[in-house]
């Protein structure tokens, strides 16, 4: 499986989007700030939302298309999934 991600400062702070293989592994990287760069900086490291493909190339195509959208867009999308921002990260399996 491949994840189309965003993560978040706090409710509605900075937002980042990413794609990954393995998810737990990549958000915890972000949490512990293992890899420099734009989510260590503003410190962007709450899951707020995620997706699941089936290859890569589509997971790469919906992370191309969201990052272009428009910032309220992607806190619609948040919200319609997860209105309280709440970190879901404790809920993936290892």
């Amino acid at each position: 499986m491949f994840y189309v991600y965003l993560l978040s400062s706090k409710p509605y702070g900075t937002l980042y989007v990413g794609v990954t293989s393995n998810l737990a592994k990549r958000v915890w990287e972000h949490k512990s700030k293992a890899v420099p760069g734009f989510t260590t900086k503003y410190g962007v490291d709450r899951l707020v939302w995620y997706e699941a493909h089936e290859d890569w190339e589509s997971a790469i195509q919906r992370e191309k298309r969201i990052k272009e959208w428009k910032r309220d867009w992607k806190i619609e999308m948040i919200e319609r999934d997860n209105p309280r921002w709440l970190d879901l990260y404790r809920d993936l399996s290892p």
